[in-house]
Protein backbone atom coordinates (compact mmCIF):
# COMPACT_ATOMS: atom_id res chain seq x y z
CA UNK A 1 0.00 0.00 0.00
CA UNK A 2 1.29 3.39 -1.00
CA UNK A 3 1.71 5.83 1.62
CA UNK A 4 2.63 9.30 -0.70
CA UNK A 5 -0.77 11.13 0.53
CA UNK A 6 0.86 10.41 4.19
CA UNK A 7 4.37 11.59 2.88
CA UNK A 8 3.03 14.50 1.03
CA UNK A 9 1.09 15.43 4.53
CA UNK A 10 4.09 15.30 6.76
CA UNK A 11 6.43 17.48 4.35
CA UNK A 12 3.65 19.92 4.14
CA UNK A 13 3.13 20.25 7.61
CA UNK A 14 6.88 20.51 8.12
CA UNK A 15 7.39 23.37 5.68
CA UNK A 16 3.83 25.57 7.31
CA UNK A 17 5.85 24.37 10.53
CA UNK A 18 8.93 26.80 8.99
CA UNK A 19 6.37 29.49 7.28
CA UNK A 20 4.75 29.90 10.33
CA UNK A 21 7.59 30.29 12.75
CA UNK A 22 9.15 32.96 9.73
CA UNK A 23 5.22 34.69 9.69
CA UNK A 24 5.23 34.81 13.79
CA UNK A 25 8.40 36.14 14.03
CA UNK A 26 7.21 39.27 11.76
CA UNK A 27 4.13 39.43 13.04
CA UNK A 28 4.68 38.58 16.71
CA UNK A 29 2.64 35.81 16.78
CA UNK A 30 3.64 32.59 18.30
CA UNK A 31 3.82 29.79 15.86
CA UNK A 32 1.02 27.37 17.83
CA UNK A 33 -1.64 29.68 16.94
CA UNK A 34 -1.06 29.98 13.52
CA UNK A 35 -0.73 26.36 12.72
CA UNK A 36 -4.18 25.73 14.53
CA UNK A 37 -5.64 27.89 12.17
CA UNK A 38 -3.83 26.11 9.28
CA UNK A 39 -5.06 22.78 10.68
CA UNK A 40 -8.06 23.70 11.18
CA UNK A 41 -8.52 25.88 7.88
CA UNK A 42 -7.86 22.39 6.05
CA UNK A 43 -9.97 20.84 8.08
CA UNK A 44 -13.48 18.78 7.83
CA UNK A 45 -15.51 21.95 9.12
CA UNK A 46 -14.01 24.81 6.88
CA UNK A 47 -12.22 24.06 3.61
CA UNK A 48 -12.05 20.00 3.88
CA UNK A 49 -8.38 19.88 2.10
CA UNK A 50 -7.36 16.99 3.92
CA UNK A 51 -8.96 13.40 4.41
CA UNK A 52 -10.32 13.29 7.33
CA UNK A 53 -8.70 9.72 8.01
CA UNK A 54 -5.86 11.54 9.10
CA UNK A 55 -7.51 12.70 12.38
CA UNK A 56 -7.00 8.54 13.10
CA UNK A 57 -3.23 9.25 13.60
CA UNK A 58 -3.93 12.41 16.25
CA UNK A 59 -3.88 9.74 19.44
CA UNK A 60 -0.82 8.43 18.55
CA UNK A 61 1.10 11.85 17.87
CA UNK A 62 -0.48 13.44 20.53
CA UNK A 63 1.14 10.25 23.51
CA UNK A 64 4.50 10.65 21.48
CA UNK A 65 4.50 14.11 21.12
CA UNK A 66 3.50 14.89 25.25
CA UNK A 67 5.79 11.61 26.36
CA UNK A 68 8.88 14.20 24.65
CA UNK A 69 7.37 17.01 26.40
CA UNK A 70 6.90 15.86 29.41
CA UNK A 71 10.46 14.63 29.73
CA UNK A 72 11.78 17.68 28.56
CA UNK A 73 10.05 19.83 32.01
CA UNK A 74 10.97 17.21 34.02
CA UNK A 75 14.53 18.32 33.36
CA UNK A 76 13.09 22.21 34.78
CA UNK A 77 12.17 20.49 38.31
CA UNK A 78 16.35 20.29 39.75
CA UNK A 79 16.40 19.35 43.31
CA UNK A 80 19.64 20.60 43.23
CA UNK A 81 18.15 24.35 43.62
CA UNK A 82 15.83 24.01 46.22
CA UNK A 83 14.75 27.31 46.30
CA UNK A 84 13.90 27.68 43.17
CA UNK A 85 11.70 24.28 43.67
CA UNK A 86 10.23 25.91 46.96
CA UNK A 87 8.89 28.97 44.58
CA UNK A 88 7.75 26.60 41.95
CA UNK A 89 5.07 24.59 44.07
CA UNK A 90 3.97 27.52 46.00
CA UNK A 91 2.75 29.19 42.99
CA UNK A 92 1.67 26.09 41.23
CA UNK A 93 -0.39 24.89 44.17
CA UNK A 94 -2.19 28.86 44.59
CA UNK A 95 -2.61 28.28 40.86
CA UNK A 96 -4.26 25.25 40.82
CA UNK A 97 -6.07 26.25 43.84
CA UNK A 98 -7.08 29.63 43.16
CA UNK A 99 -8.20 28.55 39.81
CA UNK A 100 -10.73 25.55 41.02
CA UNK A 101 -11.82 27.71 43.60
CA UNK A 102 -12.76 30.43 41.19
CA UNK A 103 -14.55 28.57 38.48
CA UNK A 104 -16.55 26.40 40.94
CA UNK A 105 -18.22 29.36 42.50
CA UNK A 106 -18.91 31.07 39.09
CA UNK A 107 -20.09 27.84 37.45
CA UNK A 108 -22.36 26.82 40.50
CA UNK A 109 -23.79 30.57 40.84
CA UNK A 110 -24.57 30.21 36.92
CA UNK A 111 -25.56 26.38 36.69
CA UNK A 112 -27.08 25.97 40.01
CA UNK A 113 -25.36 22.26 39.05
CA UNK A 114 -23.30 21.20 41.85
CA UNK A 115 -21.55 17.61 40.09
CA UNK A 116 -20.81 19.80 37.05
CA UNK A 117 -19.42 22.98 38.69
CA UNK A 118 -17.04 20.52 40.83
CA UNK A 119 -15.63 18.67 37.68
CA UNK A 120 -15.27 21.88 35.89
CA UNK A 121 -12.93 23.40 38.38
CA UNK A 122 -11.00 20.54 38.24
CA UNK A 123 -10.91 20.43 34.60
CA UNK A 124 -10.17 24.00 34.31
CA UNK A 125 -6.36 23.69 36.11
CA UNK A 126 -4.97 21.68 33.30
CA UNK A 127 -2.48 23.39 31.11
CA UNK A 128 -1.04 22.80 27.75
CA UNK A 129 2.93 22.28 28.25
CA UNK A 130 3.19 21.62 24.60
CA UNK A 131 2.18 24.44 23.73
CA UNK A 132 4.52 26.57 26.63
CA UNK A 133 7.05 24.77 26.16
CA UNK A 134 7.20 25.67 22.42
CA UNK A 135 6.29 29.45 23.06
CA UNK A 136 9.50 28.99 25.10
CA UNK A 137 11.90 27.41 22.61
CA UNK A 138 10.42 30.06 20.02
CA UNK A 139 11.53 33.24 21.63
CA UNK A 140 14.28 31.79 23.04
CA UNK A 141 13.32 32.96 26.44
CA UNK A 142 15.22 32.84 29.49
CA UNK A 143 15.30 34.17 32.79
CA UNK A 144 13.24 33.98 36.43
CA UNK A 145 10.02 34.54 34.84
CA UNK A 146 10.60 31.96 32.09
CA UNK A 147 12.30 29.23 34.92
CA UNK A 148 9.12 29.58 36.58
CA UNK A 149 6.50 29.02 33.99
CA UNK A 150 8.56 25.67 32.83
CA UNK A 151 8.66 24.43 36.27
CA UNK A 152 5.19 25.06 37.26
CA UNK A 153 3.67 23.93 33.89
CA UNK A 154 5.30 20.55 34.57
CA UNK A 155 3.71 19.81 37.72
CA UNK A 156 0.28 21.32 38.16
CA UNK A 157 -1.05 18.72 35.88
CA UNK A 158 0.03 16.70 38.22
CA UNK A 159 -2.02 18.76 41.21
CA UNK A 160 -4.78 19.03 38.44
CA UNK A 161 -4.96 14.97 38.31
CA UNK A 162 -4.83 14.47 41.88
CA UNK A 163 -7.68 17.61 42.18
CA UNK A 164 -9.82 15.90 39.64
CA UNK A 165 -9.65 12.47 41.23
CA UNK A 166 -11.12 14.00 44.28
CA UNK A 167 -13.40 16.29 43.20
CA UNK A 168 -14.80 12.75 41.07
CA UNK A 169 -15.59 11.14 43.63
CA UNK A 170 -17.14 13.79 45.72
CA UNK A 171 -19.30 14.70 42.23
CA UNK A 172 -20.60 11.13 41.85
CA UNK A 173 -21.51 10.87 45.51
CA UNK A 174 -23.04 14.04 45.29
CA UNK A 175 -25.10 12.81 42.49
CA UNK A 176 -26.03 9.67 44.06
CA UNK A 177 -24.54 7.43 41.56
CA UNK A 178 -24.20 4.83 44.63
CA UNK A 179 -20.21 5.19 43.69
CA UNK A 180 -17.78 2.57 45.26
CA UNK A 181 -16.09 5.50 47.79
CA UNK A 182 -12.60 3.14 48.13
CA UNK A 183 -12.79 1.86 44.69
CA UNK A 184 -13.01 5.25 42.89
CA UNK A 185 -10.47 7.01 45.60
CA UNK A 186 -7.84 3.81 44.97
CA UNK A 187 -7.70 4.31 41.36
CA UNK A 188 -7.00 7.66 41.72
CA UNK A 189 -4.12 7.27 44.24
CA UNK A 190 -3.15 4.37 42.12
CA UNK A 191 -3.20 6.26 38.77
CA UNK A 192 -0.71 9.14 40.36
CA UNK A 193 1.45 7.45 42.41
CA UNK A 194 1.67 4.46 39.84
CA UNK A 195 2.86 7.21 37.41
CA UNK A 196 5.74 8.26 39.43
CA UNK A 197 6.85 4.91 40.53
CA UNK A 198 7.41 3.34 37.17
CA UNK A 199 8.83 7.00 35.77
CA UNK A 200 11.42 6.61 39.37
CA UNK A 201 11.86 2.69 38.08
CA UNK A 202 12.94 3.72 34.59
CA UNK A 203 14.68 6.97 35.08
CA UNK A 204 17.29 5.24 37.54
CA UNK A 205 18.65 2.87 34.98
CA UNK A 206 18.32 5.45 32.24
CA UNK A 207 20.25 8.10 35.13
CA UNK A 208 23.05 5.25 35.25
CA UNK A 209 23.19 4.81 31.42
CA UNK A 210 23.91 8.40 30.40
CA UNK A 211 26.99 9.05 29.09
CA UNK A 212 28.50 5.43 29.87
CA UNK A 213 27.37 4.08 26.88
CA UNK A 214 29.10 6.76 24.34
CA UNK A 215 31.30 9.27 26.71
CA UNK A 216 31.31 12.26 25.34
CA UNK A 217 28.15 12.70 23.09
CA UNK A 218 24.34 12.57 23.69
CA UNK A 219 22.62 9.06 22.70
CA UNK A 220 19.06 10.04 20.95
CA UNK A 221 18.57 5.92 20.83
CA UNK A 222 18.93 5.86 24.52
CA UNK A 223 16.58 8.79 25.46
CA UNK A 224 14.02 8.28 22.81
CA UNK A 225 14.22 4.43 23.87
CA UNK A 226 13.45 5.14 27.59
CA UNK A 227 10.27 7.93 26.93
CA UNK A 228 8.47 5.70 24.32
CA UNK A 229 9.19 2.57 26.66
CA UNK A 230 8.17 4.80 29.55
CA UNK A 231 4.70 6.04 28.07
CA UNK A 232 3.83 2.67 26.44
CA UNK A 233 4.42 0.41 29.90
CA UNK A 234 2.43 3.68 31.40
CA UNK A 235 -0.65 2.80 28.85
CA UNK A 236 -0.42 -1.11 29.97
CA UNK A 237 -0.56 -0.14 33.23
CA UNK A 238 -3.31 2.53 33.04
CA UNK A 239 -1.50 5.33 34.74
CA UNK A 240 -0.84 8.91 32.87
CA UNK A 241 2.10 8.28 30.72
CA UNK A 242 2.55 12.38 30.87
CA UNK A 243 3.37 12.25 34.59
CA UNK A 244 5.02 9.11 34.17
CA UNK A 245 7.54 10.64 31.26
CA UNK A 246 7.72 13.61 33.54
CA UNK A 247 9.18 11.38 36.47
CA UNK A 248 11.43 9.93 34.25
CA UNK A 249 12.74 13.41 33.41
CA UNK A 250 12.95 14.55 36.95
CA UNK A 251 15.14 11.26 37.66
CA UNK A 252 16.73 12.35 34.81
CA UNK A 253 18.09 15.45 36.03
CA UNK A 254 18.50 14.86 39.59
CA UNK A 255 20.37 11.77 39.50
CA UNK A 256 22.25 11.91 35.97
CA UNK A 257 25.95 13.21 36.07
CA UNK A 258 25.43 14.03 32.35
CA UNK A 259 22.05 14.77 32.46
CA UNK A 260 22.17 17.72 30.10
CA UNK A 261 22.70 15.21 27.04
CA UNK A 262 19.63 13.20 26.90
CA UNK A 263 17.27 16.44 27.34
CA UNK A 264 19.55 18.21 24.61
CA UNK A 265 19.50 14.82 22.17
CA UNK A 266 15.60 14.86 22.73
CA UNK A 267 15.15 18.67 21.60
CA UNK A 268 17.02 17.75 18.78
CA UNK A 269 13.69 15.47 17.34
CA UNK A 270 10.71 17.18 19.28
CA UNK A 271 10.47 19.74 16.41
CA UNK A 272 8.35 17.91 13.76
CA UNK A 273 6.23 16.08 16.49
CA UNK A 274 4.92 19.53 17.56
CA UNK A 275 4.36 21.00 14.73
CA UNK A 276 1.99 17.75 13.37
CA UNK A 277 0.61 17.69 16.83
CA UNK A 278 -1.04 21.58 16.73
CA UNK A 279 -1.38 20.93 13.13
CA UNK A 280 -3.85 18.05 13.57
CA UNK A 281 -4.96 19.36 16.53
CA UNK A 282 -6.80 22.42 14.81
CA UNK A 283 -7.56 19.95 12.26
CA UNK A 284 -9.49 17.94 14.37
CA UNK A 285 -11.30 21.09 16.42
CA UNK A 286 -15.30 21.72 15.83
CA UNK A 287 -15.23 25.37 15.52
CA UNK A 288 -19.18 25.39 15.24
CA UNK A 289 -19.16 24.78 18.76
CA UNK A 290 -18.15 28.23 19.56
CA UNK A 291 -21.41 29.90 19.20
CA UNK A 292 -23.07 27.44 21.28
CA UNK A 293 -21.09 27.61 24.71
CA UNK A 294 -23.59 30.80 25.39
CA UNK A 295 -23.60 32.66 28.98
CA UNK A 296 -21.62 29.33 30.94
CA UNK A 297 -19.03 29.15 28.12
CA UNK A 298 -18.19 33.18 28.39
CA UNK A 299 -18.24 32.83 32.20
CA UNK A 300 -16.14 29.54 32.19
CA UNK A 301 -13.30 32.02 29.95
CA UNK A 302 -13.42 34.64 31.95
CA UNK A 303 -13.63 32.80 35.48
CA UNK A 304 -10.17 30.37 34.23
CA UNK A 305 -8.34 34.17 33.18
CA UNK A 306 -9.49 35.66 36.29
CA UNK A 307 -8.60 32.63 38.51
CA UNK A 308 -5.10 31.86 36.55
CA UNK A 309 -4.05 35.29 36.80
CA UNK A 310 -5.45 35.62 40.73
CA UNK A 311 -3.47 32.33 41.57
CA UNK A 312 -0.52 33.29 40.04
CA UNK A 313 0.13 36.71 41.94
CA UNK A 314 -1.18 35.03 45.03
CA UNK A 315 1.70 32.17 44.78
CA UNK A 316 3.91 34.39 43.71
CA UNK A 317 3.60 37.06 47.29
CA UNK A 318 3.30 33.41 49.32
CA UNK A 319 6.85 32.44 47.29
CA UNK A 320 8.11 35.79 47.63
CA UNK A 321 8.59 36.11 43.97
CA UNK A 322 9.69 39.53 42.53
CA UNK A 323 7.08 41.52 41.15
CA UNK A 324 7.25 41.43 37.86
CA UNK A 325 6.96 37.56 38.02
CA UNK A 326 4.01 37.53 41.04
CA UNK A 327 2.37 39.82 38.19
CA UNK A 328 2.71 37.97 34.90
CA UNK A 329 3.35 34.69 35.95
CA UNK A 330 -0.65 33.36 35.94
CA UNK A 331 -1.21 35.10 32.51
CA UNK A 332 1.62 32.77 31.13
CA UNK A 333 -0.59 29.41 32.23
CA UNK A 334 -3.38 30.29 29.83
CA UNK A 335 -3.07 27.88 27.06
CA UNK A 336 -5.16 23.97 27.63
CA UNK A 337 -5.31 21.29 25.35
CA UNK A 338 -5.23 17.52 25.51
CA UNK A 339 -4.86 17.02 29.07
CA UNK A 340 -8.31 19.24 30.02
CA UNK A 341 -9.86 17.12 26.89
CA UNK A 342 -8.94 13.73 28.64
CA UNK A 343 -10.29 14.75 31.85
CA UNK A 344 -13.41 16.24 29.92
CA UNK A 345 -13.57 12.51 28.49
CA UNK A 346 -13.26 10.98 31.73
CA UNK A 347 -15.60 13.17 33.28
CA UNK A 348 -18.17 12.15 30.69
CA UNK A 349 -17.56 8.31 30.89
CA UNK A 350 -18.20 8.28 34.55
CA UNK A 351 -20.97 11.07 34.82
CA UNK A 352 -23.08 11.00 31.13
CA UNK A 353 -25.86 12.57 32.60
CA UNK A 354 -23.78 15.85 32.43
CA UNK A 355 -24.19 16.31 28.27
CA UNK A 356 -22.46 19.97 28.17
CA UNK A 357 -19.22 19.29 29.80
CA UNK A 358 -17.16 17.79 26.89
CA UNK A 359 -18.73 20.36 24.42
CA UNK A 360 -17.99 23.21 26.61
CA UNK A 361 -13.82 22.07 27.58
CA UNK A 362 -13.56 21.54 23.77
CA UNK A 363 -15.17 25.27 22.72
CA UNK A 364 -13.02 26.50 25.37
CA UNK A 365 -10.20 24.77 24.45
CA UNK A 366 -10.46 26.65 20.89
CA UNK A 367 -10.25 29.88 22.64
CA UNK A 368 -7.57 28.87 25.32
CA UNK A 369 -5.50 27.28 22.62
CA UNK A 370 -5.63 30.67 20.23
CA UNK A 371 -5.09 33.08 23.00
CA UNK A 372 -2.85 31.46 25.45
CA UNK A 373 0.03 31.49 23.60
CA UNK A 374 0.19 35.12 22.35
CA UNK A 375 -0.49 36.27 25.82
CA UNK A 376 2.81 34.13 26.93
CA UNK A 377 4.90 34.94 24.59
CA UNK A 378 4.09 38.89 25.22
CA UNK A 379 4.52 38.38 28.83
CA UNK A 380 8.19 37.30 28.10
CA UNK A 381 8.59 40.11 25.78
CA UNK A 382 7.41 42.46 28.53
CA UNK A 383 9.55 41.05 31.23
CA UNK A 384 12.50 41.63 28.92
CA UNK A 385 13.35 37.67 29.11
CA UNK A 386 13.10 37.06 25.12
CA UNK A 387 15.74 36.05 22.68
CA UNK A 388 18.13 35.20 25.88
CA UNK A 389 18.96 31.46 24.58
CA UNK A 390 16.18 29.23 26.24
CA UNK A 391 18.16 26.24 24.57
CA UNK A 392 21.00 27.16 26.49
CA UNK A 393 19.47 27.16 30.04
CA UNK A 394 20.71 24.83 32.41
CA UNK A 395 24.37 24.03 32.07
CA UNK A 396 25.16 22.69 35.55
CA UNK A 397 25.73 19.24 36.31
Amino acid sequence: MSHALDLLLIGGIMLLALAAHTVGQRLHVPRVTLLLLLGAVAGPEMLDLIPTRVSESFPLVTELTLAMVGFLLGERISFRDLRRGREAIIVSLAVTIVTALVIFLTTWAVTQNLPASLLLAAIATATDPAATLDVMRETASRGPLTRLVGQVVAIDDAWGAILFSILLVVAELVSGNGVNLFETVGYGIYEVLGAMVLGVLLGLPMAWMTGRLKPGEPMLLESAGFIFLAAGIAGVLEVSYLLTCMTLGITVANRAHHHIRPFRSIEGIVEPFLATFFFLAGFGLEWEILPTLGALGAVYILARIAGRILGGYTGGVLAGSSHTVRTRNGACLLPQAGVAMGLALVATQRMPEITFILPLIIGSTVVFELIGPPVTMYQFRRAGESGKGYEEEPEEN
